[in-house]
């Protein structure tokens, strides 16, 4: 058992739809969260910055005593995971987009996925979706702009709605009937979503996935948190600290910190 921290960092705010679903499935367990929103979106970062700002946020998770760390960002995952584990002497939860449960259920033969440039280009994006997706049409769209929105606080704005009308429409031209959000900021664009998508289409992310698997790894490696005293979750931004309060509701404490 340990009741030390389980350490998550995004390129941002979006990554806390992946600790609303830890937090749910693990109310025991210590939190620690860093929103690199100085550095949103990591989508359109060569895959060398990807890595060297994983990096940081790793280091200072573990200097906070860490004892697993999930890296709540597609983009960090499918370009930075392999070496941050190969480096750290820590076990690593990753994000990846839920391709396989769209193509195994598909009707139509199409899905269509939305993310950001650096998951949709990255190596292991593509092994995955070969992996899955023999005989499958997947429609990629990079959803440009849609994180910076996300990170200003306009998540239902008109502004919102014009971009994603223009990446649906080719979606829904095309006869998808799964969209799989393929970034961690994507899961608060869902109410926006069920009033602009067909009734049929079914949207998917990997949020809950995730959150068993944390569960699972933390079993495995013995670092479950049973203690139901004096839980903390905090949160980190090193941009706006009032848009982070606000998508978690101010149910939860959120600093500012330079990194």
């Amino acid at each position: 058992m340990s009741n030390r921290a389980i350490g998550i960092f995004d390129s941002g705010i979006g990554g806390t739809s992946i600790f609303k679903e830890i937090h749910a499935l693990l109310p025991h367990e210590n939190t620690i969260y860093l929103a690199d929103s100085k550095n949103a979106p990591y989508g359109n970062k060569s895959k060398k910055e990807i890595i060297a700002l994983s990096i940081k946020n790793t280091e200072l998770l573990l200097e906070k005593n860490c004892k697993l760390i999930v890296v709540a960002c597609n983009t960090a995952t499918t370009n930075a995971i392999k070496i941050l584990r190969e480096t750290y002497n820590v076990p690593f939860i990753g994000i990846e987009p839920a391709i396989k449960p769209a193509a195994l259920n598909t009707q139509t033969k199409t899905v269509g996925i939305l993310a950001t440039k650096g998951t949709l280009s990255s190596e292991l994006f593509h092994n995955t979706t070969d992996l899955y997706t023999n005989g499958i049409n997947v429609f990629e769209q990079i959803g440009e702009g849609i994180v910076e929105l996300i990170e200003e606080g306009k998540t239902n704005s008109d502004d919102m709605r014009s971009l994603l009308d223009n990446y649906l429409k080719p979606m829904l031209k095309a006869d998808i009937d799964y969209l799989v959000l393929g970034c961690t900021h994507y899961p608060y664009l869902i109410p926006l979503l069920l009033e602009m998508l067909p009734k049929h289409i079914k949207i998917i992310d990997s949020g809950l996935a995730v959150a068993r698997q944390t569960k699972a790894v933390l079993r495995q490696h013995e670092l479950l948190n049973i203690r139901s005293q004096n839980t903390e979750n905090v949160f980190y931004s090193n941009g706006n600290v009032t848009v982070l309060k606000a998508i978690l509701e101010h149910k939860f404490t959120a600093n500012a910190l330079d990194f």
